[in-house]
């Protein structure tokens, strides 16, 4: 009885989530393609996944990864029938952003940590905690606007020349189980 009720809770939250996603896409500008995340890289379990989706279903390198939510990451490598995303909690990821009450702009990162780290900002920067930080669409990666997360801290660079947020990611990247691709 309770390997069916457990069952049963696991067809409801992933209904929920499927639900969600549709949603998202049938109002979305953006041509979609949904996909589910199969696994991880051994080698970098925390910034790469895989996903069902590949060649063969229209993705490319350079493609980006959403889900209802927000910004997951891009398409780092394909084949036929998968593909692997690097997600932007990965240090060397690299996001052209900025500050969506201030349109402060900055580049966000990834660190080791399950935050972001949002560099180059002037000592004099208006950034706020609880201030949500998009995609500036400064670069033909990411498309401009797409939900990056919200600061919850700022700081001095240690030269304290600038100074930098720390951003709490949008989705938790650590149980990804659907993605969204978005096809240019």
């Amino acid at each position: 009885m309770t390997q069916k009720l457990n069952a049963a809770n696991e067809v409801e939250l992933e209904n929920k989530r499927l639900k969600e996603n549709l949603s998202f896409k049938q109002k979305s500008s953006y041509k979609l393609i949904a996909a589910r995340v199969i696994g991880r890289t051994p080698d970098n379990w925390s910034s790469v996944i895989i996903i069902d989706k590949g060649r063969y279903n229209g993705i490319k390198r350079g493609f980006v990864a959403i889900t209802y939510l927000g910004l997951v990451g891009r398409v780092i490598e394909t084949t036929e029938s998968t593909s692997k995303i690097m997600l932007i909690n990965d240090p060397d990821m690299g996001i052209s952003s900025e500050v969506q009450r201030s349109r402060q702009e900055g580049l966000v990162s990834g660190t080791i940590g399950s935050f972001l780290v949002m560099r180059y900002l002037p000592q004099d920067c208006d950034v706020q905690i609880s201030d949500v930080v998009i995609t500036s669409g400064l670069t033909e990666t990411y498309p401009k606007g797409l939900l990056i997360g919200k600061v919850v801290g700022i700081a001095d660079e240690f030269s304290g020349l600038s100074r930098y947020a720390i951003i709490k990611p949008a989705v938790n990247l650590s149980n990804i189980e659907e993605v969204l691709i978005i096809i240019p």
